[in-house]
């Protein structure tokens, strides 16, 4: 129909609600109504043709067969990259490197630099830093975190972060997550986007470059979310998972790296306390204030007991002390390391955070380590111990704050 001149002409609801579809992120539409023809007064009346219109106004009848097809001009990648239309639009890259030490039982994970990340302040830019996280486990006992660069989208930190007591069962089993956030003094960090990598991907000793695209983060169910019927079968299947592993599942409650070595020219055993990792938070604060106790059973005079200094505010206590034990080798086959840590506090009895025996009763790698001390004297051995919650019988009862 053709319209007259002075006659306005409408538009019906399905071609006003009419959406750009074509292939690639949805642009903002500032106004849906102008991308279709309003024919007024010509320009004898002094009104505006619709082909006198800005080129970003344009109806869709008048674009090129390029922009129909999905083709960006120069001006349409200007405004794709200036607004976050959908979840399509990049993040931004992150390079980094990972390599697994297993005979230091460490995992070194090198952050090198970002790419094109999204921008979160006024000024078009960020203050990104880099967050380390190990799945699953205690977030503040394994969180690791770059130094902050402040006003770009292509930060370069070049920075190694290590973590410690790393086994071969953590690499077939946890998840590192690296998160990429803006820092914001005035209000709460902005998570920009994170990736996520099995460490089993990890082949010891070599180590792994990657350069991958961010991700949104994937939002977690909420408890309080779950009706009762889906509570009721997680906890029936959790159970059901600890009664298959057999009754003697303990809860595991951090890292400790023992250094044991017999003297025999001074006759007798070399405790060193080297350092703790990932251990579980006793206070509100979501850290501890960790020591280590250390004793040799029997102990007929109660003289075997040595203590650490208390390490403040901290999940990851590196102590590096030692404790001598004058003995003799053959007596020393007879005798069990009982090793503890606890959380100190002043004027209530200190929190038992996990302990670790070793002697001819131990398991596993505790009993290893012993009886590879005892058959190499004068060698300093090195090993990962992992602490559980079973209290040793002879320290059931709670120390005091003294203690």
């Amino acid at each position: 129909m053709r319209a007259r001149r002075g006659d306005r002409m409408t538009i019906n609801i399905q071609e006003h609600m009419a959406i750009n579809v074509c292939p690639g992120p949805i642009r903002p539409i500032r106004q849906i109504s102008d991308y279709f023809p309003r024919l007024g007064p010509g320009p004898e009346g002094g009104g505006r043709d619709f082909r006198e219109a800005p080129a970003r106004l344009a109806p869709l009848a008048l674009a090129p067969p390029a922009a129909l097809l999905g083709a960006t001009t120069p001006e349409d990648g200007a405004e794709v990259d200036s607004y976050d239309s959908d979840d399509t639009t990049a993040l931004g890259t992150l390079e980094f490197d990972l390599l697994y030490d297993q005979a230091s039982c460490t995992l070194h994970c090198s952050i090198l630099r970002a790419k094109g990340l999204k921008p979160m302040d006024f000024n078009g830019l960020a203050d990104p830093y880099v967050k380390l996280h190990l799945l699953p486990g205690a977030c503040k006992a394994n969180k690791l975190k770059t130094k902050t660069q402040r006003n770009t989208l292509n930060p370069v930190w070049n920075e190694d972060l290590t973590y410690s007591g790393i086994t071969d069962q953590d690499i077939t089993h946890k998840v590192l997550r690296i998160s990429v956030c803006d820092e914001d003094k005035l209000s709460h960090n902005e998570f920009i986007g994170e990736i996520r990598v099995p460490l089993r991907r990890l082949k010891p000793s070599q180590k792994k470059h990657f350069n991958i695209c961010l991700e949104r983060q994937v939002p977690l169910a909420s408890p309080s979310s779950m009706s009762a019927a889906l509570r009721g079968i997680s906890c029936y299947l959790k159970e059901l998972e600890q009664a298959e592993q057999g009754p003697g599942l303990l809860e595991e409650r951090g890292r400790i790296l023992l250094s044991l070595s017999y003297s025999s020219r001074r006759r007798g055993l070399l405790v060193g306390i080297v350092r703790c990792a990932h251990l579980a938070a006793m206070d509100v604060n979501g850290y501890s204030d960790p020591y280590v106790k250390t004793y040799l059973r029997p102990d007929v005079d109660k003289k075997s007991k040595h203590k650490t200094c208390v390490k403040k505010k901290t999940l990851n206590p590196e102590f590096n002390e030692d404790f001598f034990y004058e003995m003799e080798l053959s007596t020393l086959a007879t005798k069990t390391l009982e090793v503890t840590v606890w959380d100190y506090d002043i004027g209530k009895s200190n929190d038992f955070i996990g302990g670790v025996s070793l002697g001819p009763g131990a398991r596993g790698e505790a009993r290893k380590h012993w009886s590879d001390c005892l058959q190499q004297p004068d060698a300093a051995l090195e090993r990962w111990h992992t602490l559980t919650s079973e209290l040793p019988p002879a320290a059931g009862a709670l120390p005091s704050a003294s203690a």
